[in-house]
């Protein structure tokens, strides 16, 4: 299937998922578990929720993880001060990179934005240098989007 299809898909079954649901830490655990199932190649999928200059972890599928990220480090914290999606081919050669998972080697994190701020990311590792490209980073944005739109603030 190509990747149009897939996140076609993802998107089709995040909507089921949470219609009729705004609660957004039920939205982000179900959300993280479909692109744990449904994405090939990666090891981690989840949330961070930004409490000040700091994102919290939120639900996830994937090893234990980082509890607590400074805003402006590593890839997540980039991508806040940044306010962008960043892509990273491979980790290793990211300044700052934290490693919450020694077996990640590419990471792609999507800010969630609401009302123009940052309240926090969708961040995908994959074990596989190079796995994520500029289809994953435009997918994973429109699936962000919904989730803000689909959620309650969290609290």
């Amino acid at each position: 299937m190509d990747k149009t299809e897939l996140y076609r898909q993802i998107e089709t079954q995040a909507r089921a998922l949470a219609s009729g649901e705004r609660n957004a830490i039920a939205n982000a655990a179900n959300f993280a578990a479909l692109l744990w199932e449904m994405l090939p190649d990666i090891n981690w999928a989840g949330f961070y929720f930004r409490k000040g200059r700091w994102l919290v972890l939120g639900p996830f599928m994937g090893k234990p993880a980082c509890t607590r990220l400074q805003v402006g480090l590593g890839v997540c914290g980039s991508a806040v001060a940044q306010e962008k999606t960043i892509l990273v081919p491979d980790v290793h050669k990211f300044p700052g990179h934290v490693a919450c998972d020694a077996r990640s080697n590419a990471e792609l994190v999507v800010p969630l934005v609401r009302f123009d701020t940052i309240i926090g990311v969708l961040d995908l590792d994959s074990p596989l240098i190079s796995r994520f490209d500029e289809q994953d980073a435009r997918g994973v944005e429109t699936l962000a989007k919904f989730w803000v739109n689909a959620s309650d603030e969290v609290g």
